[in-house]
This record gives C-alpha cells, structure tokens and sequence, in this order.
C-alpha cells in the first residue's frame, strides 16, 4: 500500500473532521399539547406513546 509522501497538516486534518460536526437532537410534536419530545419514546408529559395513554403521570 502506498505512503504519504508529505505530513498532513492539522489544519487540513481538522477541516476534514469539521464537516462533521454534531447536530441537535430531531424533536417531535405533540399534536393535543404542542410539547417537543424525543421521537419513538413516550412523552414523558403526558405518558403517550403512539396515541395510547402508556404510563399514569401524578401530578
């Protein structure tokens, strides 16, 4: 397998590595309250999950 001929810079290291940058978490909506929760999880508001009442929340 073939070698560098030269040392790759930091610089250019670090913009290869830059593009892939981490992104927020993706959000859901809820379509009775409007509070954002994380998508295939139960809403931890109201204890929803896919339009069933999964868990009791206490108030």
């Amino acid at each position: 397998m073939g070698q560098p001929k030269r040392k790759q810079s930091k610089q250019r290291s670090r913009k290869r590595r830059g593009a892939n940058r981490f992104s927020g978490p993706e959000l859901a909506r809820d379509p009775a309250t409007g509070n954002l929760f994380s998508p295939h999880h139960i809403n931890p508001e109201t204890g929803m999950y896919r339009g069933r009442q999964v868990i009791e929340i206490k108030d």
